[in-house]
């Protein structure tokens, strides 16, 4: 891969013609080798532009196109592989640009571990479309049928007599002819694939190392002005006054002004805006700001008061979400009933570079905004509805993304550039800090689970009950973004005997999608309670879910988020996290292991964790061995690195994090209060896939909630002390 157009040599220089759409195109008088022929290569350089994602120039630049936002998650890499692969190209030696917002390219978004099982079909069909036309191409120049022709390397190869002739080559004569239809072209088997399922390094990586500009905060344009946006802390609030005509005074500050905004806490809230020279002039312009709020019905709430809400409507009835066989009978004949209370807080995605986005007002009455956004066509709209544009007015470019685990699904942040730019009519680059990214996020929502199970006299389960008690956004009556359970999760469906009920306790505080959302809370429980069962009828934990998912089968999915249960697919992967960890061996008292599985984003995984707890609660995670079944692995480098990441980022939520309301707030601020997991508190990790021809499915996601539940059953299995509630720091885990 390279990132810059090559030296051209002068001898095989021809002409310079002006490209269509800008720019020039180079073409050469002799071909690429001394084999190839120069009949039937005209000399009008035309690029070969078979679809939106690939262009092959004269000169023999092959460009591939990555459509969709890349947030860490290596799709600017994986996506193009993909388009390679059955491209026939050099992969070292194509260029890779985003495509920008382009309604030709399809769904464009980073989100529900998607852009691989989305774009797998559309993108081979592609760059199998545009290789049938440069193999027809040669093969007509050479006179030979196509079928003895074969593309690689970034050129077409005659078999029989070893001719070669290079894409550039072929590139103005592909462009005469006729595209075949998509659905007649002959997709690569597997066993032919020469690129995917190899290594490769992210494209993006020599820019990141050497500090090009990539990311949301490195965009700058002539003239632009900086700008931060204050929000009442108390969600729901809005400013009455403020101290705007001192602030103006100050050094560096070109205006300050109230907002009024709206009460759509997915959109521009109001606030107040400081503008000024630099970052460093607004940032010490708000620390002297002083503003007058209105915080309005949530400035009473807090996370003791939900708690007691939780409990107290845990006491009553709940809504009935499913009830299957008859609960109240098995617990009456069980041999074994267990009760537990189970909890999971707030959470913040804390990204690493904080919301930020460039707002330009155009010379033509226009907008061009550019945002590190998972979702750019949403934040095209929200653009739209702040500035009042119509579409053709307004132009999204989206930049590489600093992190995003959910948090930039929603564009508040966009929408407050927006406003401030349309205000002042110039280039505005609004930039949060730490402290407003953790008070303003977009929460990963918390829940309450009452749980009952019981397991009959063999120790098998037998019957479930959950009182399921999540929050509603000022709502008793519906889940929050992000909030819901659904009926159909495990044990549901798996169980003759189930019951969940829900109740809602009413927040102020906006939830909305973090990684692996609903199921980053749920394995915790589930895989937690499930082990307790295990052990209270006596049995093997591995072996006891094993039983439960029973013989192998595909439970039928509920469209797109409830996708079909592949149940032996599922032991496939439980077996081998056991096998590869050495499952069942013997240990010391203060050191266990723990195993949970859970199927989310249409992926397997199981994981197993070894941990060490000294006598006064000291906590070492020492292992974690990952079990994954998501089909092919595109690029295992990356997919190695998605599964890495989400085996640290479950730990630090799980050890670490919590947020918590206080007077309507959050009480948190940076990370010296809201921490990440530290180099030297990562476990060792192990990965193992089993690879098959099912669709590859995304792996940004879910490998991370079975590693909660597997390192608190390791707590368990070493210290006898069960963890029902997180982050881990909030349990003593001394033992004796």
């Amino acid at each position: 891969m390279k990132t810059s157009t090559p030296a051209v040599s002068r001898r095989n220089f021809l002409q310079i013609s002006a490209l269509a759409g800008g720019g020039f195109a180079l073409s050469y008088a002799l071909p690429g080798t001394a084999f190839a022929q120069a009949p039937g290569l005209d000399n009008t350089a035309r690029a070969f532009t078979p679809n939106p994602f690939i262009k092959i120039t004269p000169d023999g630049i092959v460009i591939l196109v990555a459509k969709n936002p890349d947030a860490g998650q290596g799709v600017k890499t994986a996506l193009p592989m993909i388009l390679a692969e059955e491209l026939g190209a050099d992969f070292k030696k194509v260029t890779i640009e985003y495509g920008g917002l382009d309604p030709q390219l399809g769904a464009q978004f980073a989100g529900g571990s998607l852009s691989v099982p989305m774009n797998y079909q559309t993108l081979r069909r592609a760059g199998a479309v545009a290789r049938t036309v440069l193999v027809q191409a040669a093969a007509d120049t050479w006179g030979v049928p196509a079928a003895e022709c074969e593309a690689e390397n970034s050129t077409v190869i005659h078999r029989p007599t070893g001719r070669v002739l290079g894409f550039g080559d072929l590139a103005t004569k592909a462009a005469s002819m006729p595209l075949p239809d998509e659905k007649s072209v002959v997709l690569k088997r597997p066993k032919e694939n020469k690129l995917i399922g190899n290594r490769v390094g992210g494209v993006d990586n020599p820019a990141i190392v050497t500090g090009q500009s990539l990311f949301g905060l490195d965009q700058k344009v002539p003239g632009m002005v900086h700008a931060v946006y204050v929000k009442c802390p108390v969600f729901g609030g809005k400013p009455v006054s403020a101290n705007l005509d001192r602030l103006k005074k100050l050094p560096g500050v070109l205006d300050a002004f109230l907002v009024e905004g709206t009460n759509d806490y997915y959109g521009l809230l109001p606030g107040v805006a400081i503008v000024g020279d630099s970052t460093w002039a607004t940032f010490k312009a708000r620390s002297l700001l002083d503003v007058t709020w209105d915080e309005g019905p949530g400035a009473a709430q807090s996370s003791a008061a939900y708690e007691e809400a939780a409990a107290k409507a845990a006491a009553g009835a709940g809504k009935e979400m499913r009830n299957d066989g008859n609960v109240a009978a098995k617990f009456a004949s069980a041999a074994k009933v267990v009760e537990a209370a189970y909890h999971y807080p707030y959470l913040h995605h804390a990204t690493l570079e904080p919301m930020n986005a460039l707002a330009i007002p155009t010379a033509d009455g226009g907008l061009e905004v550019l945002a590190p956004t998972q979702t750019p066509d949403d934040a095209k709209n929200v653009a739209m509805k702040v500035s009042g544009l119509p579409a053709e007015k307004v132009k999204l470019r989206f930049t590489r993304i600093g992190g995003g685990f959910g948090r930039r699904l929603v564009n508040d942040f966009v929408a407050e550039a927006v406003a401030v730019a349309m205000k002042v009519g110039k280039p505005v680059k609004l930039t949060w800090t730490r402290e407003d990214d953790t008070r303003h996020g977009q929460y990963r929502p918390p829940a309450w689970h009452y749980l009952k199970g019981a397991v009959d006299a063999s120790g098998k389960l037998s019957a479930w009950q959950n009182h399921f008690v999540t929050v509603g956004l000022n709502s008793t009556a519906e889940p929050a973004r992000a909030a819901e359970l659904s009926n159909n999760e495990l044990p549901a469906r798996f169980l003759a005997d189930y019951r969940l009920e829900r109740s809602i306790t009413s927040t102020n505080v906006p939830t909305s999608w973090l990684r692996a959302p609903g199921s980053n809370g749920l394995a915790f429980v589930f895989q937690s309670f499930i082990d307790e069962l295990a052990h209270a009828g006596g049995r093997d934990p591995l072996e006891f879910r094993l039983e439960l998912l029973g013989e192998d089968r595909v439970l039928p999915g509920n469209g797109q988020w409830e996708p079909p249960y592949n149940t032996g697919r599922m032991k496939g992967v439980l077996r081998l996290a056991a096998e590869k960890s050495g499952w069942g061996k013997k240990l010391p008292k203060g050191s266990g292991q723990g195993i949970a599985f859970h199927f989310s984003h249409s992926g397997y995984v199981a994981e197993v964790a070894d941990v060490t707890v000294t006598p006064d609660g000291a906590l070492t995670v020492d292992k974690v061995v990952v079990a994954v079944d998501v089909g092919p692995i595109i690029n295992p480098s990356g997919a190695e690195n998605q599964i890495q990441g989400s085996i640290i980022d479950g730990l630090s939520g799980a050890w670490l994090q919590e947020l918590t309301i206080e007077n309507g707030a959050v009480v948190q601020g940076n990370f010296h209060d809201y921490p990440l997991l530290r180099i030297n508190d990562a476990p060792k990790i192990e990965i193992h896939f089993i690879e098959s021809d099912n669709p590859p499915t995304g792996l940004g996601e879910p490998a991370m909630p079975p590693l909660p539940p597997a390192v608190c059953n390791a707590i368990f299995a070493a210290t006898g002390k069960r963890v029902r509630r997180l982050p881990l720091v909030r349990t003593d885990l001394a033992w004796s």
